[in-house]
């Protein structure tokens, strides 16, 4: 079985935890630790674990958001930790001591029974990357942090079981917003962050009939608002609004499982 839950998602912190259980073994990935250790092992123990329950890390680029206490996690509970060179470096090249692992677009990263493909992504990060992960049955693509959805992106993604995907914000609240300029421009361009049109449209050009979960994620606190986000993707899959979910910053999601 297959199953995933958000930690927190949004500027403020993400982190999203991805399990994989098969012949009793139970195979476990954070994917980014955006957070302080104290507040990463009190959203663990709220998902009814602790730090040493999970077997890897993976760093999808190196904003604190994202970042965050990976190398103090990975330091006190011997954690190996992946991530591109791009984003090792753009982070000072920081010391793992023996635990930090490249990752690269296009490779394969095999952690117990996950199969871990992360790809390029069009984001203003060093080198920043995305997933696919699947354990030989089911598959989820995690998809935050980008300004829009290349063909190869969308090709990666193709013929998921369930999608956590970025529904940063409304363009027109971004636009009307307090925001400076030169932020509202990075952050609505083509290396910024999805609006919601644009997530809808990616809902859209991945849905199938085998998707069983879309998962909202990374929601500006000031620039959005879930019923905003659930009618969008609603739309987008000609379902209910109350039928859809979106991870908060606050509490992440539920356990989502795909069996």
């Amino acid at each position: 079985m297959l199953r995933f839950r958000s930690l927190g998602s949004g500027s403020t912190g993400n982190a999203t935890l991805v399990e994989a259980t098969s012949g009793g073994r139970v195979s476990r990935l954070l994917i980014d630790c955006g957070f302080t250790l104290k507040q990463l092992d009190v959203r663990l123990a709220g998902a009814g674990l602790s730090a040493c329950d999970i077997d890897a890390v993976f760093i999808t680029h190196e904003h604190g958001d994202h970042i965050g206490c990976a190398r103090a996690l990975s330091r006190r509970e011997g954690i190996p930790v992946w991530m591109s060179e791009g984003t090792w470096r753009a982070n000072g090249e920081r010391d793992y001591e023996g635990r930090m692992h490249f990752a690269r677009d296009g490779m394969d990263i095999v952690v117990g029974d996950l199969l871990v493909q992360p790809f390029t992504v069009p984001h203003d990060a060093r080198e920043p990357l995305q997933l696919r992960i699947g354990d030989g049955a089911r598959s989820l693509g995690v998809l935050t942090d980008l300004g829009h959805a290349t063909p190869y992106v969308l090709s990666r993604l193709a013929a998921l079981d369930a999608l956590l995907l970025e529904f940063n914000h409304d363009s027109e609240m971004l636009s009307s917003s307090a925001y400076p300029y030169v932020l509202k421009r990075r952050v609505g361009g083509d290396y910024g962050h999805l609006s919601n049109d644009a997530a809808a449209a990616i809902a859209r050009a991945l849905h199938h009939a085998g998707l069983r979960h879309l998962l909202a994620a990374h929601l500006s606190l000031q620039n959005n608002r879930p019923e905003i986000v659930r009618r969008a993707m609603a739309l987008a899959l000609g379902a209910r609004e109350d039928e859809m979910l979106t991870a908060t910053a606050a509490e992440g999601s539920p356990w989502l499982a795909l069996q």
